[in-house]
């Protein structure tokens, strides 16, 4: 019988209670990854109400019982010890970290003239800042063994992005910042991590879950029988692709996936150039090179082109 190509290799998934945590973690563990589920438990999607430790329990119990293997974590990755705590609780479980991936977060949507300070701080903290943590002392952990094997070992980060990022979404500053931010966190991970064997990688996804209940409540529940074409299960095999050794080339990749579909984002290149005539630009010169080049542009054209993807927002 074929070895399962996770086998022998252990994963932590952060906010894998619900939703797409919970599918992710659920597809590492039928790829043979031994997993340690994390949900801080919070039932509201802002991050309020009371942190409860049944959501990381159910699933990890979930996967033992399916005859997998799973640890459940309840702490909060947005805190720093907490965040090590968890990773050292990968380690002590089964030996050594191989996958981390990143799923945690809350929303607080509000436009920008109306948004608070502690809304804006709430999500970049729980975001961006629960990304860093685990991602550090991943990190750590792995380039603390590359150096005791004197090698390479396997490493593989699948970080949690969103279309609000690529396309822009109005009502969600905090969020599409946050999401922006964790794109280049992934970036920067993958240039200083990729000599120790460590892959890092960020998905858009797009699924109808506790989050995206608003966002998506206009589209078309599925038929009895069918499968939701928002549904996490079509995230998920691309995170158990992207955590596996076949993506051992993926790196520092920014990929889209939704309802059966996956898009491979380019970075940004240069539309357009414009050179002074004299030493300096001035104003004039700015104005007559730039000016003329937008006007028969369309007034959003990053949304457009996103548009052609399929992608608007999510």
């Amino acid at each position: 019988m074929a070895a399962l190509p996770l086998e022998g290799l252990s994963a932590i998934v952060t906010g894998a209670g619900r939703g797409l945590g919970r599918a992710e973690a659920l597809e590492l563990a039928r790829l043979g990854a031994a997993v340690v589920v994390n949900d801080f438990g919070q039932p509201g999607r802002d991050g309020s109400g009371q942190a409860s430790k049944g959501p990381a329990e159910e699933v990890a119990a979930e996967i033992r019982a399916a005859g997998g293997q799973a640890t459940a974590h309840t702490g909060d990755v947005a805190d720093h010890q907490q965040a090590r705590e968890l990773v050292q609780l990968a380690v002590g479980a089964y030996g050594k970290l191989d996958i981390l991936v990143n799923n945690a977060g809350i929303l607080r949507d509000r436009m920008i003239f109306s948004m608070s300070e502690a809304e804006w701080d709430s999500v970049i903290h729980v975001h961006l800042k629960g990304h860093f943590n685990t991602t550090h002392f991943a990190a750590a952990h792995w380039r603390e063994r590359s150096k005791a094997a004197g090698g390479p070992v396997y490493g593989r980060i699948v970080n949690t992005s969103s279309e609000a990022f690529l396309a822009g979404s109005a009502g969600q500053p905090n969020y599409a910042a946050a999401k922006g931010g964790i794109v280049g966190l992934t970036t920067s991970t993958a240039l200083a991590l990729g000599k120790y064997g460590v892959t890092a990688n960020a998905i858009c996804p797009r699924a109808r879950t506790r989050m995206t209940e608003d966002v998506f409540a206009g589209f078309a529940e599925p038929g009895e029988g069918q499968l939701d074409p928002l549904a996490p299960e079509h995230v998920s095999p691309l995170v158990g692709y992207l955590a596996s050794p076949a993506a051992a080339k993926v790196n520092g990749q920014l990929l889209v996936v939704h309802g059966g579909m996956v898009a491979i984002v380019e970075r940004p290149r240069v539309a357009a150039k414009f050179d002074t005539a004299k030493e300096v630009f001035s104003y004039e010169e700015l104005d007559e090179l730039i000016s003329p080049y937008y006007e028969d542009r369309p007034p959003n054209e990053t949304f457009a082109a996103a548009e052609v993807l399929g992608l608007k927002h999510g």
